[in-house]
Formats: C-alpha cells, sequence, structure tokens
C-alpha cells in the first residue's frame, strides 16, 4: 500500500508544480509584409529587396498589383549594402533555383546613417553618432558603389529584370545619425552603377520630393501611410512596366 501512495502524492506534487509553471509564450505573429504568399501560377513572381520604407510599402504594392503579378519581399528588413552582402543577405535571400521575373530593389538610407568607430548608432551617453562627435556614415560612398556591384551581379544570376529605387529624402532628424540631404550623393553614385549595369532605374525620390512635408513624417526618415501609398503607387507602375508580356508566359 505504501509504494502505490507514495507514486499518488508524487503526481499530485507534480502537477502541483506544473500548475504554477507560467504559460509558454506564443511565438509573435509573422508582420503580414513578411508572411509568405500562395502563388497564382498563372502570374509573373516578383520580389520585393530593402529596408523598412520597403516594408512600408510592401502591403500597397501587392495590393495594387493583386491579380497582375505574385508579389514577395524577403522576411527582413534589407538593411544597409553591408547588409546584403554578408552572411544574413543575398545568401539567404536569394535561394538557388529561385525564379523571379522582376527584382525591385533598394538600399541607401542604412548605407548613409553614422555609427561610431564600434558599430553603435549610440555612445554611452545616448547621444547619437554624428558629423561632430566623431561619427562616420555606416558604408563609405565608395564602399557603397562597390556594394552595389557585388549586388547587382549577384542579382544578374536569376535572370529576372531589375529595378533599382533610389533613396528616399533624408529630413532634418531628431536622431542625429541622419544628416540632412546625405541622399544626394548616394544616389548619384547609384545611378552610375544603375546605368551602367543596364538596370532599371525608379526614381522614389522624386515621386515624394515635392510633397515631403505632407508625406513624411516630421523629423522622420519614414513615411506616413499616405507617403508610402504613393511610393508604393510608384514602385508597381514600375514593375508593371518590367512585367513580361502575358502572351510570353
Amino acid at each position: 500500500m505504501r509504494q502505490p501512495l507514495l507514486l499518488t502524492l508524487l503526481l499530485i506534487s507534480l502537477s502541483a508544480f506544473a500548475a504554477d509553471q507560467p504559460a509558454p509564450k506564443a511565438a509573435p505573429p509573422v508582420p503580414k509584409e513578411f508572411a509568405p504568399i500562395v502563388d497564382d501560377p498563372a502570374l509573373p513572381r516578383v520580389l520585393l529587396i530593402g529596408d523598412s520604407v520597403s516594408v512600408a510599402y510592401t502591403l500597397d504594392v501587392r495590393k495594387n498589383l493583386a491579380g497582375v503579378a505574385n508579389v514577395h519581399r524577403i522576411a527582413a528588413n534589407g538593411g544597409s549594402t553591408r547588409t546584403a552582402v554578408g552572411d544574413y543577405g543575398l545568401v539567404r535571400w536569394i535561394k538557388p533555383g529561385d525564379k523571379w521575373d522582376v527584382i525591385h530593389f533598394n538600399h541607401g538610407l542604412h548605407d548613409l546613417s553614422y555609427r561610431f568607430a564600434d558599430d553603435r548608432d549610440k555612445n554611452e551617453q545616448g547621444e547619437y553618432a554624428s558629423p561632430t562627435n566623431g561619427g562616420h556614415p555606416n558604408v563609405a560612398l565608395d564602399q557603397y558603389e562597390k556594394n552595389l556591384r557585388v549586388i547587382v551581379a549577384r542579382l544578374k544570376q536569376t535572370g529576372a529584370k531589375l529595378i533599382f529605387a533610389n533613396t528616399t529624402p533624408v529630413p532634418e532628424s531628431d536622431a542625429a545619425k541622419y544628416v540632412k540631404d546625405s541622399e544626394l550623393p548616394y544616389n548619384v553614385a547609384a545611378r552610375k552603377v544603375m546605368d551602367e549595369e543596364g538596370v532599371a532605374w525608379n526614381d522614389v525620390w522624386s515621386a515624394v520630393k515635392p510633397r515631403q512635408d505632407e508625406l513624411q513624417g516630421k523629423r522622420n526618415v519614414h513615411f506616413m501611410a499616405s507617403g508610402s501609398a504613393v511610393l508604393a503607387k510608384q514602385v508597381a507602375e514600375a514593375i508593371t512596366r518590367a512585367l513580361p508580356a502575358p502572351s510570353a508566359k
């Protein structure tokens, strides 16, 4: 009788212990922009690569191209060109055998943002890196150009038509790591690369610059919903021009 009693007491103790333990946390939901989509096999396949500005316009691009193309995006913030050519960039975003009709891509905003020598954007005092406190651009302009050439070479291997979107306007920002108008030389360098490499140019900068105060967050490099909608329309139109004719599919 003693062993069954001990076993019963042990099971009761284990049950009480388990009841006291916090329930495991559910995994956070995958943002809709990053969630995989199911292809319509009758439609061409499009891939979006880009930073948080592109994340914000992804769903609108998908909506604008509904019934026209399967619009995928990388399940991440694409960051800088340094990210793209590194171990967590294109080697993970572009899988062997993937078939893409069009790839629309952008890098620049993270390249021109300022960092300290230890690669942090803030120092111990909580100050953002800037030209006045020892900061430097995350990716120097000459390296940006070199990285873009590496990226284009890799994307060309997919056989897709390529479209590069230039970097949107940088305003006076509450985060000093962004310097007003610093996108301008980066866009010049990018245009040089894309022209030489035969990559289509999507001038999203010009699409929003005249209405920057209306479309962009105040003292913020990101855009309000209205701004993202304008960008999405421009991106969708550029992609539509690059899509294969229906008879070719």
